[in-house]
């Protein structure tokens, strides 16, 4: 297939790299092994074909071609404000602020003085993953709505790099996008408008988790002995302390006793459901609200997610059915240093890593006219288990949606001809059974004038070509997650 890859590649102008392969997962470990049972002509529209070239936005890339990002002067937002780069006094008290509102990013800088803390300022989402990489911040505080790419894109990006997943991150946005966050690892999420002790809290969270220490609790609420002991030991590390629970009123003393950082649990219990402790630990605010993965040997419907969802949004669904899943979710949710990590553990996070199930059954509707797109952006998305219908224009992705509901997500290109993106969109939205269908638009363009036009039109979200493909699947994930 590479071969033919590189023929047709060469063919567009496309260079294809190290190209349309992917690492083979690492074996599972022989000790937790049992618990796997229980992606306008080339002459009229140059610049707007996809080039290809290597680069690695994070360093676990979900794919190791990169449709080349587009020049930096056009992703360019407000100046950052005269931060503590220069002149950082505090130690590791150190926050990363990312917002590209220079007035309220003043004021969190101010408060992040009040709290003693140094502070550095970001506007756009490049330079944000830049601040991060480099200095290594106790906590960030996150907008949503930046100028070259969503927050949510960011934060993919952030959990998805072992350098800086360990990083708490804080949402704080004018839209609510709170479960798609903290599903990926956000700590919090907050709304603006915010007042000036919301904020505070904020910070004060940050610093409460920077004293409790690199020593992590995780209670695991099982009531099978054999699997329960095998989740310890898959979990055990010397800065994990391992809780368990066989019974829902085992797990409710057990959270009466102590904070914690997280809970695994199944959801068949001797004394009640999955559902029942839920109901109780959000009922009573005696009890703390970690965030809970659900480790279960089914398929979760979609009522039993409702259902579990309803309690509280600090509840994260992931229906973890592998070990090193579930390996890959607490360290996310631990904010584990993952070079810290015991080297097996690394190696399982690598192999976990290798595979995607946002993509998984999930079938994406790619709106594009010019064939070596369509074969680029193909290639890469099909692998990862998802399969691309086309149209060429957005005519044919009307009468592709037309009567259908089991598309799970829309790439669409603007410069089309018959019918161009904009209005294409225009028409989805007017059909109220594709009012909840996420769109990601792929302009040829990446000025804030054609994202606000692609976003009033009916976009999700909206990346600029030439296309950088780690932060295209990254947009995938977040809106796949939400559909």
């Amino acid at each position: 297939m590479l071969e033919a890859a590189a023929q047709v590649a060469a063919e567009g102008g496309i260079d294809v790299t190290e190209a349309l392969t992917s690492p083979q997962p690492a074996p599972v470990p022989d000790a937790v092994a049992a618990m796997s049972a229980s992606t306008h002509a080339a002459g009229a529209r140059q610049g707007h074909t996809a080039q290809m070239s290597h680069t690695t936005p994070t360093a676990q890339s979900a794919s190791s071609i990169t449709i080349s990002a587009p020049p930096l002067h056009t992703m360019l937002g407000p100046a950052p404000i005269d931060d503590d780069r220069d002149r950082r006094s505090r130690g590791n008290r150190l926050i990363l602020v990312i917002e590209d509102d220079v007035a309220f990013a003043r004021i969190l800088y101010d408060l992040a003085h009040e709290l003693d803390f140094d502070c550095l300022h970001a506007t756009t989402a490049q330079q944000g993953l830049e601040l991060a990489r480099e200095y290594q911040p106790c906590g960030i505080l996150l907008d949503v709505a930046l100028p070259d790419h969503s927050g949510l894109t960011l934060l993919d990006w952030l959990k998805r790099d072992p350098a800086t997943r360990h990083i708490p991150t804080h949402l704080v946005s004018i839209s609510d996008h709170a479960e798609a966050a903290l599903h990926r690892g956000a700590i919090g999420y907050t709304l603006k408008p915010s007042g000036r002790d919301d904020l505070a809290s904020v910070i004060r969270e940050l610093e409460a988790r920077m004293a409790r220490g690199g020593m992590r609790t995780v209670l695991v609420v099982e009531d099978d002995a054999t699997l329960r002991e095998s989740i310890r030991a898959l979990l055990q590390s010397a800065d994990i302390d391992i809780v368990t629970a066989d019974t829902v009123s085992a797990a409710l003393a057990r959270l009466s006793e102590r904070r914690f950082d997280c809970v695994v649990m199944d959801l068949a219990l001797p004394d009640g459901s999955g559902h029942d402790l839920l109901e109780q630990m959000a009922a009573d605010a005696s009890y703390s609200m970690p965030p809970v993965i659900v480790y279960t040997g089914r398929q979760l419907s979609a009522e039993d997610e409702q259902q579990l969802r309803r309690h509280s949004k600090s509840i994260i669904i992931k229906g973890a059915r592998s070990p090193e899943r579930l390996l890959d979710e607490v360290t996310l949710f631990l904010h584990s240093v993952e070079s810290a990590l015991p080297p097996e553990h690394q190696r399982m996070l690598r192999a976990v890593r290798s595979r995607d199930d946002a993509f998984e059954g999930r079938r994406l509707l790619l709106v594009e006219d010019d064939a070596r797109n369509i074969f680029a952006l193909s290639k890469v998305i099909e692998p990862l288990g998802a399969q691309v219908e086309i149209a060429r224009n957005g005519r044919q992705a009307l009468e592709i949606l037309d009567g259908r509901d089991d598309i799970d997500l829309v790439l669409m290109d603007i410069m089309m001809p018959e019918m161009d993106g904009l209005t294409a969109m225009r028409h989805i939205r007017q059909d109220g059974r594709h009012a909840q269908l996420p769109i990601i638009a792929l302009t040829a363009k990446a000025m804030s004038s054609d994202r606000e036009a692609c976003l009033l039109a009916g976009a999700n979200d909206y990346i600029a070509k030439p296309i950088d493909i780690d932060k295209l699947l990254s947009l995938c994930r977040v809106w796949l997650h939400a559909r």
